[in-house]
């Protein structure tokens, strides 16, 4: 081996080194950010003393609720409701990105037709060497030469280190978040469409017993107004039996505004403009609730769809984290061309000459400029991070939603026993002094305190029992029960 040969390999060998060095370094990944630790989920609710695995959410929607005017509400929601079809659109945008991920996996083959026209300079060797050729027996190559070219292009990267697997997962994964998203939709939907529904039954129930009231109450004030000729009460009596009515009666219209708005605002929920809703014309001290059975707080996992979303988010960060480090790696595309070239039309297809192909390959790798590969990749790993707390968050607010709906329930119902006595002493109150004022034992006032405090109480009533009712629905949400 000559001197001259021995340096030429010596050069080489320290270049291989170099090459080999920045190679490794640019397949280095930086370090990731540590994961915070998920705090252990309680094994039961403070609010229940014996923890029972039976849980309401397993009844369907149109089971746990039985007013029939309130389930056909719901079913209309859920085809019309414009959060519900819009959430679907969001669904069919995931399943593309999911078609999408998969079409990575085979080769992107396309076709295309090429025209060109070419005029080189006679004194380059190009030009030098076609003026010295023929192009086909006995014919030079013209100085301006067409070009005619149709074909197809395939090209394809494979997938070495997982990078379109762990994509399309993630891609995948966030398609069955939307469907969680869809499922709390829809639970929110129904939940608020059942409050709605009760806070329209109560002011329906209010409005009955006002407008009792205000009958009531005029045909007291025409008795007192025959009193007051007879002489055995003044005038004052009357106007203050006068101003009692003027003031239920303003309440009935007050109530009657409200009816106009919760009818508009579940007119809203099921997508279609103002128009009057139907209730159940029962009372609605008569309705019963359902019996509470809230299960242990790990079901919370599987059944609120917002924890189950956040959960599929977290997964699909992980992968997300997998392939942002295949990008520090060096990747391989496989790319080929085949078709029919000529400088005629009636040369393409004449055969084996017109035939062109190629085939070739490439490994690239990142090797100076990493900055751009390092900051998406810290921006995955934050991302993850946040998934993580997120995912958290999740399971802390289905725990206390839950907590705070159990015990909002205990309080309402010990609430409403006691609301019930009092509305009940203070009826035989008004009932006891109407009696007294006919023998002249007690005075108006009284009377009318008696009515006032009657009333209020009713109305009270109807209001801490719908207040259960909500609770109740709350509860049956708060567990994820409703998709």
């Amino acid at each position: 081996m000559t001197p001259n040969m021995i340096k030429h390999t010596t050069i080489y060998k320290y270049l291989l080194i170099v090459i080999l060095f920045i190679s490794v370094n640019a397949c280095k990944v930086p370090s990731m950010l540590p994961a915070p630790e998920l705090k252990t989920i309680p094994n039961g609710y403070k609010n229940l003393s014996i923890v029972d695995s039976a849980n309401i959410v397993k009844i369907k929607w149109n089971q746990f609720f039985t007013d029939q005017q309130l389930i056909a509400l719901i079913d209309t929601a859920l085809i019309q409701n414009l959060d519900v079809l819009t959430t679907l659109q969001e669904i069919e945008i995931a399943k593309n990105k999911v078609k999408l991920a998969n079409g990575k996996f085979v080769p992107t083959i396309n076709g295309g037709v090429n025209l060109a026209v070419e005029k080189v300079g006679r004194y380059t060797s190009q030009g030098a060497g076609d003026a010295s050729a023929d192009i086909t027996p006995g014919n030079t190559v013209p100085e301006l030469l067409p070009s005619i070219n149709f074909g197809f292009q395939a090209s394809w990267e494979a997938d070495i280190w997982g990078k379109l697997k762990n994509e399309k997962q993630a891609a995948y994964l966030r398609y069955l978040s939307t469907e969680a998203g869809k499922n709390l939709v829809i639970t929110n939907l129904i939940a608020e469409i059942a409050f709605n529904y009760y806070e329209l039954l109560a002011q329906t129930n209010q409005l009955e017993i006002v407008r009792k009231s205000i009958e009531l109450q005029s045909n007291e004030l025409e008795i007192v107004k025959v009193q007051k000729e007879a002489g055995v009460v003044t005038s004052l009596a009357v106007k203050q039996f006068e101003a009692q009515l003027y003031n239920t009666q303003n309440l009935e219209f007050n109530i009657l505004q409200n009816i106009v708005e919760t009818e508009n605002k579940i007119n809203l929920l099921l997508g279609r403009y103002p128009q009057k809703i139907t209730v159940d014309t029962k009372n609605i001290l008569q309705t019963t609730p359902s019996i509470i059975k809230a299960g242990v707080p790990s079901q919370l996992l599987i059944n609120r769809p917002d924890i189950k979303q956040a959960e599929l988010e977290l997964q699909a960060s992980n992968f997300d984290i997998i392939a942002a480090r295949a990008e520090f790696y060096p990747s391989l595309n496989i790319g080929s061309t085949f078709g029919f070239s000529a400088f005629k039309p009636s040369y393409l297809l004449r055969t084996p000459e017109s035939i062109m192909y190629s085939m070739a390959s490439d490994i690239t790798g990142p090797i100076v400029n990493k900055s751009a590969i390092k900051a998406a990749f810290a921006n995955v790993n934050a991302l993850q991070i946040e998934a993580m707390y997120t995912y958290q968050r999740s399971i802390f607010n289905g725990f206390i939603d839950v907590s705070n709906q159990l015990s909002n329930l205990e309080n309402l119902t010990k609430a409403h026993d006691l609301k019930l006595k009092e509305a009940i002493a203070l009826t035989e109150a008004v009932d006891v002094s109407n009696d007294l004022f006919k023998y002249g034992k007690a005075n108006y006032l009284e009377v009318m305190i008696a009515q006032k405090e009657a009333l209020n109480t009713q109305l009270e009533l109807i209001d801490v029992k719908k207040q259960k009712l909500q609770a109740l629905t709350n509860i049956y949400k708060a567990l994820g029960g409703g998709w």
